[in-house]
């Protein structure tokens, strides 16, 4: 079937991700805040790397970090993304397998964290330790990016489905707990020949609220 030929993170870049459009942000963001070009970034909770491969290709000076800490997804994004590269490219590409309150990197330009994996860090003394480590690497003139998820209909029970050429990307959003706002949400695809890839990714996290971040980013130093 279509489903059991699919790569689920191909499918992700392709449903998800928008790292072209990221590396640009933060061209723009820390133009704006400091008055000039940044250089190095570390992409934490990166992935497939897709960021670190579109950044090191914005600008010939460009040296990019990537942080995760599932081996399955870097080694996909190396061998997808790094490996195809060329030389001089790879050589500013630096991948590593860690906890991204704990992996150390030079320090950056730009710290970004985007698709929301931060909200991974359920407790509050969580996030502000990982808060509190991004703030150590970044340089003297530094920018942390971060996404946020919410609004009405992200604490509801709801299934949206977005159609692609060959695909479907569907975003589950199963369960949310208004007391402790514990959310779970899964992705899943289904394909013209009626197959489907269910729960090809599966998340477990806080629905932070802009005011929880804001306040934790002050106490973080920020």
């Amino acid at each position: 079937t279509e489903a059991e030929k699919a790569d689920k993170h191909a499918l992700y870049e392709l449903a998800v991700q928008e790292p072209e459009a990221d590396v640009d942000f933060a061209i723009d963001a820390f133009r704006n805040e400091f008055g000039r070009r940044a250089y190095r970034l570390r992409e934490d909770f990166c992935g497939t790397a897709a960021v670190c491969r579109d950044w090191v290709l914005a600008h010939k000076k460009n040296q990019a970090w990537g942080v995760d800490l599932n081996r399955e997804t870097l080694i996909w994004g190396q061998a997808n993304n790094i490996d195809p590269l060329l030389k001089k490219l790879r050589r500013r590409v630096t991948l590593i397998e860690g906890d991204v309150q704990t992996a150390r990197t030079p320090p950056v330009d730009v710290v970004m964290a985007s698709n929301f994996s931060y909200f991974l860090f359920t407790q509050r003394a969580a996030l502000l330790r990982y808060l509190r480590a991004a703030r150590r690497h970044l340089d003297h003139e530094g920018l942390l990016i971060l996404d946020a998820y919410g609004g009405p209909e992200s604490v509801q029970r709801v299934e949206d489905e977005t159609e692609h050429d060959d695909f479907s990307y569907i975003w589950d959003q199963d369960d949310f707990d208004p007391i402790n706002r514990m959310a779970t949400c899964y992705i899943h695809f289904t394909f013209g020949d009626g197959s489907a890839l269910r729960r090809a990714f599966t998340y477990r996290w806080r629905m932070y609220t802009i005011p929880e971040i804001r306040d934790a980013l002050a106490d973080a130093g920020f």
